[in-house]
């Protein structure tokens, strides 16, 4: 009996100290899951202070000043409807002169200078022809000779005219003979040199192309060479048929020449609508539209250019020089001035592209600084310089 009561007591004392163990270990628990979550707020916190500037880029304004950096507060304003194609550049009717052979022969430029792209004035000797040593002989000898027996014929008409030995009738043919010799010694003679008959330039201005080659064979109308004056020129863009009745309401263009990086607006060079067809024509599903504008001085006639028709203007548009955007994997951003040093990357969504501007029409509002000079140099500083987190903008 007594063996049975303290096996009892050593059961009930060993339950009652599981219970406080239990007790003790959820009261544990509990403290150390509230510990636990406040540990977790504070570095979600923490990290939350640090994320609201993890995108921001690092850019002195020393860097800044090195760059030459620019930016432009974006504001909504007016932008013309564009259509983009291409074309060609090519001179103006009576802005070019093309120089022809006046006499059969052997043609001889006058140096080195007279090459294309020199320049040439009204009156300059460009070819000598020179027959001597060919079978037919030399025209300006020949011309000579001829204008030289013509004039003793027609002397010695007039005095038998005056003793009635010939007829008034023979007399005129001999005096006609005579005055067309004349000419064509005149002709001649103020030309004639030492290398031969000289060939002059009409009009001042630049050699365009050299259509012979030096000591080559020429006949009297040959083309020898083409001297433009490069002063008007004229822009010839092909559109698609499907633009044909936005055709009216074209206005002026910009164009970019497949030689170079610059673009040029029509607007700046006195540029004016010429004319625009009325229909394709039979060989091509293309357009011509025509325009006239002044040479800025480094326009070559003859090149192809990426161009840009303006037609009807819209109002309230977002743009930002061509200048300002990057392009990545087929994504376009743009670089937002956040602080004096402190950048941002921005994803934009383009439309119409004048050249000069293109219209944002997602991921831009008014107000924002974009990076229109220098944008390269942010690109590269993103790569390796962040804002570290906590970073003050207390300048």
């Amino acid at each position: 009996m007594k063996t049975y009561i303290l096996s009892l007591f050593v059961v009930l004392a060993f339950l009652l100290c599981g219970c406080t163990l239990s007790e003790q270990k959820k009261d544990h628990d509990a403290t150390a899951g509230t510990h636990g979550h406040v540990e977790s707020e504070e570095h979600d916190h923490d990290h939350g202070k640090g994320h609201d500037h993890a995108d921001e880029i690092a850019f002195s304004q020393e860097q800044a000043s090195l760059a030459h950096l620019q930016t432009e507060t974006v504001a909504a304003g007016p932008f013309q409807q564009v259509i983009k194609t291409s074309g060609r550049i090519q001179p103006a009717q009576g802005d070019e002169a093309t120089v022809v052979a006046t006499a059969n022969g052997i043609a001889s430029f006058t140096g080195a200078s007279v090459s294309e792209g020199s320049s040439v004035r009204a009156g300059q000797t460009l070819v000598s022809i020179s027959a001597k040593n060919l079978p037919d002989g030399d025209p300006a000898v020949i011309a000579q000779v001829g204008y030289e027996t013509a004039e003793k014929e027609f002397r010695r008409a007039q005095t038998l005219l005056k003793d009635q030995i010939i007829s008034e009738k023979d007399f005129e043919q001999i005096r006609l003979r005579y005055e067309t010799a004349r000419n064509a010694f005149d002709a001649q003679a103020s030309r004639v040199s030492a290398a031969g008959i000289a060939v002059t330039s009409p009009i001042s201005g630049y050699m365009k192309s050299r259509m012979v080659g030096q000591g080559e064979y020429v006949s009297v109308g040959q083309p020898l060479a083409i001297v433009s004056q490069n002063k008007r020129l004229q822009l010839k863009a092909e559109i698609p048929e499907k633009y044909f009745s936005e055709l009216k309401e074209i206005r002026s263009a910009n164009f970019k020449p497949a030689y170079g990086r610059t673009v040029y607006k029509l607007s700046d060079l006195n540029g004016r609508l010429l004319s625009f067809g009325k229909a394709s024509a039979d060989d091509t599903p293309y357009i011509p539209v025509i325009f006239e504008f002044n040479n800025a001085g480094d326009i070559v006639p003859g090149a192809f250019a990426e161009i840009f028709l303006l037609s009807r203007s819209m109002e309230e548009v977002i743009s930002v020089p061509v200048t300002a955007l990057s392009e990545e994997q087929g994504l376009y951003f743009v670089y937002l001035q956040q602080h004096d040093d402190a950048y941002k990357k921005q994803e934009v969504a383009l439309g119409l592209n004048n050249g000069e501007r293109v219209q944002v029409v997602a991921g831009l509002k008014p107000g924002d600084k974009v990076v229109t000079h220098g944008v390269y140099q942010v690109k590269l500083a993103a790569t390796s310089s962040i804002i570290p987190e906590g970073h003050s903008h207390n300048h």
